[in-house]
């Protein structure tokens, strides 16, 4: 009821687009490959997509971005930006060949030189697209990682369908073995070895788009994104040149370089999601405070194993409905936590804050009856709350002295009214605190309305 009424033009415009670019691309590709190459090479390559958008969805479920925005990613790295990257390169290639008379050298120089900054500012297109028309969807480097992720996998599964495609019609002309085969040889390269190649390019850029939204100037917001990109780029050349360096160029490249690197990058993964779920402790606790939340619901929303087993919870008793209701309530309080940190640490008001603010507390409230509930066993079940909380005994359980209590935030507090529990349908909606203002240490002023 409160989620905005989509714009048919913005819907329309990139189903149709890349409805249009995937029936290209696959003609495309099924014309280079043959329909059997085809059909083995797209069924190859669909093996790795699932666990690479898995590890991506799992370093975005502490603010869980919407799927019809990843989806958007993947589809345009799966068809807009392949389409644009064969037909780019394949110019590029046929005319560097016409000019300097040697195919071979057309072939070396297009891969190292043309291919990576084709194919990963193609790639990077879908990141601009969404940082441009759905910038609140940026709250920090998470959000580009998961974006990112999603438009390189979309991407390499196509490149992989051409690869793959290719290496069987070659095996069927020469009638090879499976063990021995083109196929075989080239399946384990791209899907067990290096899946996480083009992820791991693109997600240098994603994570500049991350540091530019949080980030505050024209050169400062447009200097990340543009080197994310240049090292993207990069790396992407390395990679290609890698068969070029000797007999074991492909595996010092991949040994001293591409190992280091993806691992770096999980570390960061890692490091950056439990950042979010520190902020999201720190966030919602002063909403607590203000009666918007139960203060066991905090230590639940920040722990991803209580957030399932809230689920779970629900599911068992409330069935799917529920369960629904939970995880848009867990998304919607991320999201709010998010969106206050990110007010905070802006060096310029955000003029939108109070708006959107109002229009997730809103969907907390409408929500809170079905998903607090769960919330707060959740966490008496995963042994969150201190030894002196008692969840029967409400908000208002008695504390502990103050030297022996951790404090729940870092920021400071107020005396709130705290809103009564709904009697009647017409007292659904939470009252307006005693205090209008949740306090913020830097920039009060955007925190000027936290009311209903």
């Amino acid at each position: 009821m409160l989620a905005r009424t989509p714009d048919p033009v913005r819907v329309c415009v990139p189903v149709t687009l890349l409805t249009a670019t995937g029936f290209t691309i696959l003609e495309l590709v099924r014309e280079q490959t043959g329909t059997a190459g085809f059909l083995v090479g797209l069924g190859l390559a669909l093996l790795p997509v699932p666990p690479l958008m898995a590890a991506f969805r799992w370093l975005g479920r502490a603010a869980p971005a919407p799927w019809r925005q990843l989806m958007f990613c993947f589809g345009w790295g799966a068809c807009t930006a392949a389409l644009i990257a064969i037909l780019a390169n394949s110019f590029a290639t046929e005319w560097i060949a016409a000019a300097t008379t040697d195919p071979f050298d057309a072939d070396r120089f297009g891969s190292v030189a043309i291919a990576p900054v084709v194919e990963e500012s193609a790639k990077a297109a879908a990141l601009l697209l969404v940082f441009a028309f759905r910038r609140r969807q940026f709250t920090g480097p998470a959000d580009g990682f998961v974006l990112a992720g999603f438009t390189a996998t979309g991407f390499a599964c196509t490149e992989n369908v051409l690869y793959l495609g290719n290496a069987f019609e070659e095996d069927l002309a020469k009638g090879t073995g499976v063990l021995d085969s083109v196929t075989a040889a080239t399946f384990f390269v791209r899907a067990v070895l290096s899946p996480f190649a083009h992820p791991l390019f693109t997600v240098l850029t994603g994570l500049g788009f991350g540091m530019a939204a949080v980030g505050a100037g024209r050169v400062r917001g447009a200097g990340p994104p543009l080197l994310g990109l240049g090292l993207a780029m990069g790396l992407h050349a390395l990679w290609n040149g890698s068969s070029h360096f000797g007999e074991y160029g492909f595996y010092a490249v991949y040994g001293c370089v591409m190992v280091p690197a993806f691992a770096l990058l999980l570390g960061l993964a890692v490091r950056i999601r439990r950042h979010r779920l520190r902020a999201v402790a720190a966030e919602l606790s002063v909403y607590a405070r203000a009666g918007w939340l139960g203060p066991a619901e905090v230590p639940a929303l920040a722990s991803m194993p209580a957030r399932s087993l809230a689920r779970a919870l629900a599911r068992r008793s409330g069935g799917r409905p529920a369960a629904r209701a939970v995880s848009r309530y867990t998304a919607d309080a991320a999201a709010l936590a998010l969106l206050r940190r990110h007010a905070r640490q802006s060096a310029a008001p955000d003029r939108e804050f109070a708006v959107r603010e109002r229009e997730l507390l809103d969907r907390l409230w409408l929500r809170r009856a079905t998903a607090g509930p769960v919330l707060a066993r959740a966490a008496v079940l995963e042994e969150l709350l201190p030894p002196w909380y008692d969840p029967l005994a409400g908000p208002h359980t008695p504390q502990p002295p103050q030297a022996t209590r951790e404090p729940l935030a870092t920021l400071p507090s107020q005396a709130f009214a705290r809103p009564p529990a709904p009697t009647t349908p017409a007292q659904a909606r939470p009252p307006t605190p005693a205090t209008t203002a949740v306090p913020s240490p830097r920039t009060p002023a955007l925190s000027a309305s936290v009311r209903p």
